[in-house]
């Protein structure tokens, strides 16, 4: 029998497997159930920033293909929401929170709540 991880649904041999809340995960998600980024986190927003200055980095560099292509594309449609992300993108929820995490930390996207819904943003919109 072929075991998979709950989330990215990689095959996984018997010895790759972990447990957690009766799913079984590999070891990258698993690290991520255990240790998922934080969208508001004070001090990794200030580290992001002052990494990011020290690099030279500004606006997109240094980011990911995927990260850019989620920045692109809330910078092409002005506003979204992460399902819409995750429809145009497809990729994952749990990918989609964990590069919205980062691009928060680096000041590159915001959320903005319009009545009941939440809609991501550039950070400068």
């Amino acid at each position: 029998m072929t075991v998979r991880c709950a989330q990215c649904n990689a095959k996984l041999a018997n010895n790759e497997v972990y447990h957690h809340r009766g799913k079984v995960f590999c070891e990258e998600c698993y690290m991520m159930v255990l240790q998922r980024p934080k969208t508001c986190d004070v001090l990794a927003t200030v580290f992001a920033k002052n990494h990011r200055e020290k690099a030279g980095q500004t606006g997109t560099e240094g980011l990911l293909d995927i990260q850019k292509n989620i920045y692109n594309y809330i910078k092409e449609k002005g506003k979204t929401t992460r399902e819409e992300i995750i429809e145009a993108l497809n990729i994952p929820e749990w990918e989609l929170e964990k590069h919205i995490a980062i691009l928060r930390h680096c000041e590159l996207v915001k959320g903005r709540k319009e009545g009941n819904q939440v809609f991501l943003v550039l950070f400068d919109a």
